[in-house]
């Protein structure tokens, strides 16, 4: 018995199909649909967007993030929608496809990235903080708060954590944080914000 390969497509043609309903990605070149969110996901990610947008509006830095923007890794029939995207607007001009497919590709376009953890942990964990290093994002963030990833990310026993990856000389270096600790974010030096308030916000008893 034979099995059939599936068709690969490129960016180009993952950009025009994608439909306005549901979240998709493009994994090199093959289309995933994305699970819908649980609702404790969802108030993480959506805690985390306000905390990070006081920050920058505090500071007076002209970033935005886009509620369906698409990061394109070079040379890469891949296009991921991150939870949290933190844009540096004055760099979209340089943006090839950020008129038309509201899609980034530049390092210097994209401070920060966050990922919330569900239960494809090993995307997030392997296959984008890859990708996203590739690219040359400054910092990224992968915030576990069921703490289902692998126990070398998580802990024996596992629980919940929050790496964050900083790139240095090319290559990230992750740092993690539990419990009380507050976080270290290098864009948000000042960010008042522990891994407890984070997991709270998703349910997670403390």
């Amino acid at each position: 018995m034979t099995q059939a390969i599936p068709k690969l497509v490129t960016f180009e043609d993952f950009a025009a199909w994608r439909p306005e309903g549901g979240r998709y990605e493009l994994h090199d070149g093959v289309i995933v649909e994305m699970a819908q969110p649980v609702g404790d996901h969802e108030d993480v990610v959506g805690f985390l967007v306000e905390k990070i947008a006081v920050e920058y509006v505090r500071n007076g830095l002209p970033y935005t993030i886009p509620k369906t923007a698409l990061i394109k890794p070079t040379n890469s029939e891949s296009g991921y929608s991150p939870d949290v995207l933190l844009l540096n607007r004055p760099n979209l001009i340089n943006e090839p496809l950020w008129k038309k497919e509201s899609t980034v590709s530049l390092a210097a376009s994209i401070p920060l990235v966050v990922e919330v953890v569900s239960t494809n942990w090993d995307d997030d964990y392997y296959t984008k903080q890859g990708k996203y290093e590739g690219i040359g994002i400054p910092e990224y963030w992968v915030v576990d708060y069921l703490g289902l990833g692998a126990k070398k990310f998580t802990g024996n026993p596992k629980q919940p954590t929050i790496s964050i990856y900083q790139l240095i000389d090319g290559e990230y270096q992750v740092t993690q944080f539990r419990g009380t600790e507050r976080i270290v974010s290098p864009t948000f030096p000042e960010l008042n914000l522990t891994a407890e308030q984070i997991f709270q916000a998703g349910g997670i008893p403390t």
